[in-house]
């Protein structure tokens, strides 16, 4: 997961007033985001004391929807769209792995079979390597 982002009519927004406060996780979601939220710029032992990216993420974000979502059902929303989209196993059904080279069509394809809409597919510039997917 890279982000949960609402947006309003195609407009991604970010950084709403006011800003939320953010509280720390602990337990069970504390560890179900350290298993599917990865912070790997960050130490292990930091990143789960400190929280930053979830911490950015949801106040860039997650201020955007505070009215609807508080910071648990945020988290928890993006937690269940990671599993509704498993965007690694669709692309494994479709024969597509790391390793590999594959058209820019065969991965939007793929993808839009769980999306049920056109994907945000992206690749680096250069080296043609797959970036990143938004749906």
């Amino acid at each position: 997961i890279h982000g949960l982002w609402p947006d309003k009519e195609g407009t991604l927004l970010q950084n709403c007033k006011p800003l939320p406060t953010y509280i720390h996780f602990a337990d069970k979601m504390l560890d179900d985001l350290d298993k599917n939220w990865i912070q790997l710029k960050y130490p292990e032992r930091f990143a789960r004391k400190e929280q930053p990216l979830w911490l950015y993420q949801y106040l860039k974000h997650g201020s955007c929807c505070q009215k609807v979502y508080d910071q648990n059902t945020y988290f928890s929303l993006a937690l269940r769209l990671k599993d509704r989209f498993d965007l690694l196993r669709t692309l494994q059904l479709h024969r597509i792995v790391p390793g590999s080279s594959y058209t820019f069509k065969e991965i939007f394809d793929a993808v839009k079979t769980v999306s049920q809409t056109d994907p945000d597919v992206k690749c680096t510039k250069g080296a043609q390597e797959l970036l990143e997917i938004g749906i």
